[in-house]
């Protein structure tokens, strides 16, 4: 009866990883801030409705009472909690609510009579239901569920011989400045979430463009070598009846264009050919900057040897995926400095969460042993949740 406008829970549209929302320190603790006041909002007409247990004089109805009330607590704590956590699917939110309802008109019965006629301890349940509206998704339903919650009222008022004034403002001015305020939490929480959907979304398409970028280059690189080693195949097919000396000619420049295709090939997929580091740095800064992970980066004045930048590379795409994919860092720094003797990279961030290193150190470790055979070293460790990379080549041998 009372539940009958309200039909599904509020925000039922934003779906969001878990992984997502705990990598974010600020919308772990804006969620956190959000679930108190809002709760701390209810809690107060809880506790004036439980207050209507101890003005009734018949036990039976205390108990009832009190199972009435403690049903009404944790539905209402199931269906508050589905509002405001993103990563949960939309039929769960839709059962947490569906049973709030259910334990809200389970309430009229058991509820209604006590205290009365001196305390409204029903009022105080239906203000509740009241402030509780914010959670619906259609805003149309409100104004059928505060019209019901106020009828209801008004019932059980005339039902005890209480004064229908009396319960209908308690459900009115309680229960609408609760929803005014829960409204405004659930709004700017809203916002927050689909503010890290459109981080989120920034970072996949960053590295969308770079994988647009790679097949680019790849397209470039082949395209041109592909194109003359199928004009000379063909040219060597049409030779073969009547100029053997030729058309054998023609096939070895094929075989020659294949090899060196290929080995073009290889070196754009391993990353051995010369690679811009600044580059390079700028997309991952912009990457994990799009996922809401504050970056700085501190370069050398002098270009980095082309042979050392490739390495850097290679070592900068790995250990940004993995505080991407394996850590939950708010802040990543990358710094690299150069002397006579050696370039040094450093990168550090704070998502290792006293987490050993070999976590997600595997593909580390492959870079370590290709690092060793270009005079150089890789050496990572944590300290007190701060996750440190260092790379080292030397310059001279």
């Amino acid at each position: 009866m009372i539940g009958a406008a309200i039909a599904s829970p509020g925000h039922g549209d934003v779906n969001m990883d878990r992984a997502q929302v705990e990598r974010d320190l600020g919308l772990r603790r804006a969620r956190v801030v959000t679930l108190t006041t809002v709760g701390s909002g209810v809690l107060g007409t809880l506790l004036l409705a439980a207050a209507g247990l101890s003005r009734e004089d018949d036990p039976g109805w205390t108990a009832a009472g009190a199972v009435g009330i403690v049903l009404f607590v944790v539905a209402q704590a199931g269906a508050l909690y589905g509002a405001i956590t993103p990563w949960l699917a939309g039929a769960v939110r839709r059962r947490l609510l569906v049973a709030f309802v259910v334990a809200a008109v389970v309430s009229v019965p058991l509820v209604g009579p006590v205290g009365a006629p001196e305390w409204a301890t029903w009022g105080f349940l239906g203000a509740s239901v009241i402030g509780s509206v914010p959670m619906l998704s259609r805003w149309w339903a409100a104004g059928p569920a505060v019209l019901l919650t106020v009828a209801v009222a008004a019932g059980v008022a005339l039902r005890n011989g209480a004064s229908v004034r009396d319960h209908v403002t308690i459900v009115l001015v309680a229960g609408v400045s609760m929803a005014a305020w829960n409204a405004l939490q659930l709004w700017l929480w809203g916002l927050l979430v689909e503010a890290q959907r459109g981080r989120a979304a920034q970072g996949r398409l960053a590295a969308t463009e770079e994988r647009l970028r790679f097949a680019r280059d790849v397209h470039d690189l082949l395209g041109h070598s592909l194109s003359v080693i199928a004009l000379k195949a063909e040219l060597a097919s049409r030779l073969a009846a009547t100029d053997a000396g030729r058309a054998s000619s023609e096939a070895a420049e094929v075989q020659r264009l294949a090899a060196s295709a290929l080995v073009e090939l290889r070196e754009v997929v391993h990353g051995y050919r010369a690679v811009d580091l600044g580059d390079q740095i700028a997309a991952v800064e912009q990457v994990l900057r799009s996922s809401g992970i504050r970056c700085a980066v501190a370069l050398p004045p002098d270009d980095v040897p082309s042979e050392i930048a490739r390495q850097f590379v290679a070592v900068l795409r790995e250990a940004s995926t993995n505080v991407l994919r394996h850590s939950r860092a708010t802040w990543c720094t990358i710094e690299i400095s150069q002397d006579e003797d050696e370039v040094r990279m450093t990168m550090t961030n704070d998502g290792a969460e006293g987490a050993s290193p070999d976590r997600h150190s595997f593909g580390l470790r492959g870079l370590a042993e290709r690092m060793a055979e270009a005079r150089g070293s890789l050496r990572h460790r944590t300290d007190d949740g701060v996750f440190r990379l260092d790379v080292t080549v030397r310059t001279r041998p």
